[in-house]
Protein backbone atom coordinates (compact mmCIF):
# COMPACT_ATOMS: atom_id res chain seq x y z
CA UNK A 1 0.00 0.00 0.00
CA UNK A 2 1.55 3.88 -1.36
CA UNK A 3 1.75 5.86 0.76
CA UNK A 4 -0.10 9.56 -0.68
CA UNK A 5 3.23 11.61 -0.72
CA UNK A 6 4.87 8.79 -2.62
CA UNK A 7 6.78 10.75 -5.88
CA UNK A 8 8.85 9.13 -8.50
CA UNK A 9 12.64 9.62 -8.41
CA UNK A 10 11.94 11.57 -11.56
CA UNK A 11 9.52 14.06 -9.70
CA UNK A 12 11.34 14.56 -7.03
CA UNK A 13 14.64 15.99 -8.27
CA UNK A 14 12.55 17.78 -10.51
CA UNK A 15 11.05 19.47 -6.77
CA UNK A 16 14.72 19.44 -5.20
CA UNK A 17 15.78 21.71 -8.72
CA UNK A 18 13.01 23.94 -8.19
CA UNK A 19 13.40 24.25 -4.54
CA UNK A 20 17.43 25.34 -4.66
CA UNK A 21 16.57 27.29 -7.79
CA UNK A 22 19.25 25.36 -10.04
CA UNK A 23 17.20 23.73 -12.46
CA UNK A 24 18.41 26.65 -15.11
CA UNK A 25 22.11 26.05 -14.04
CA UNK A 26 20.83 21.97 -14.27
CA UNK A 27 19.28 22.90 -18.22
CA UNK A 28 22.54 25.01 -19.69
CA UNK A 29 24.69 22.18 -18.49
CA UNK A 30 22.65 19.44 -19.95
CA UNK A 31 22.41 21.32 -23.35
CA UNK A 32 25.75 21.97 -23.75
CA UNK A 33 27.05 18.37 -22.73
CA UNK A 34 24.26 17.24 -25.35
CA UNK A 35 26.15 19.55 -28.30
CA UNK A 36 28.43 16.89 -29.19
CA UNK A 37 25.70 14.42 -29.67
CA UNK A 38 23.40 16.43 -31.30
CA UNK A 39 25.80 18.31 -34.08
CA UNK A 40 27.59 15.46 -34.97
CA UNK A 41 30.88 14.78 -34.50
CA UNK A 42 32.37 17.00 -37.31
CA UNK A 43 30.64 20.15 -35.74
CA UNK A 44 31.59 19.22 -32.07
CA UNK A 45 35.55 18.85 -33.46
CA UNK A 46 35.25 21.92 -34.74
CA UNK A 47 34.02 23.49 -31.68
CA UNK A 48 36.57 25.39 -29.63
CA UNK A 49 34.45 27.04 -26.56
CA UNK A 50 31.05 26.54 -26.00
CA UNK A 51 28.80 28.73 -23.06
CA UNK A 52 26.14 29.81 -22.43
CA UNK A 53 25.19 33.59 -20.58
CA UNK A 54 22.15 35.76 -20.40
CA UNK A 55 20.11 32.96 -22.23
CA UNK A 56 22.45 33.10 -25.44
CA UNK A 57 24.47 30.03 -26.90
CA UNK A 58 27.94 31.43 -27.61
CA UNK A 59 29.68 28.90 -30.18
CA UNK A 60 33.32 29.76 -31.07
CA UNK A 61 34.47 27.41 -34.25
CA UNK A 62 37.94 27.00 -36.22
CA UNK A 63 36.30 27.12 -39.00
CA UNK A 64 34.81 30.16 -40.89
CA UNK A 65 33.28 27.73 -43.50
CA UNK A 66 31.29 25.83 -40.79
CA UNK A 67 30.05 29.06 -39.16
CA UNK A 68 28.79 30.56 -42.64
CA UNK A 69 26.91 26.93 -42.76
CA UNK A 70 25.53 26.85 -38.87
CA UNK A 71 24.63 30.68 -39.53
CA UNK A 72 22.19 29.21 -41.79
CA UNK A 73 20.21 26.96 -39.96
CA UNK A 74 20.84 28.87 -36.46
CA UNK A 75 17.07 29.15 -35.89
CA UNK A 76 16.58 25.26 -36.51
CA UNK A 77 19.73 24.41 -33.96
CA UNK A 78 17.81 27.38 -30.94
CA UNK A 79 14.27 24.78 -32.17
CA UNK A 80 16.35 21.59 -31.30
CA UNK A 81 17.94 22.95 -28.27
CA UNK A 82 14.74 24.02 -26.52
CA UNK A 83 12.75 21.03 -27.34
CA UNK A 84 16.21 19.00 -26.04
CA UNK A 85 15.72 20.92 -22.59
CA UNK A 86 11.43 20.63 -22.79
CA UNK A 87 11.69 24.38 -22.40
CA UNK A 88 12.76 27.84 -23.54
CA UNK A 89 16.48 27.81 -22.27
CA UNK A 90 17.72 29.40 -25.04
CA UNK A 91 16.84 32.84 -27.24
CA UNK A 92 19.64 33.35 -29.29
CA UNK A 93 22.51 31.10 -30.79
CA UNK A 94 25.64 33.42 -31.42
CA UNK A 95 28.68 32.49 -33.47
CA UNK A 96 31.76 33.96 -32.39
Amino acid sequence: MGRTNDKSMKEAIEQMLQVYKIKKRFDETSLLNAWPEMMGKAVANRTTQLYIRDRKLYVRLDSSVLRNELVMIRSQILERMNDRAGSVVLDEVIFI
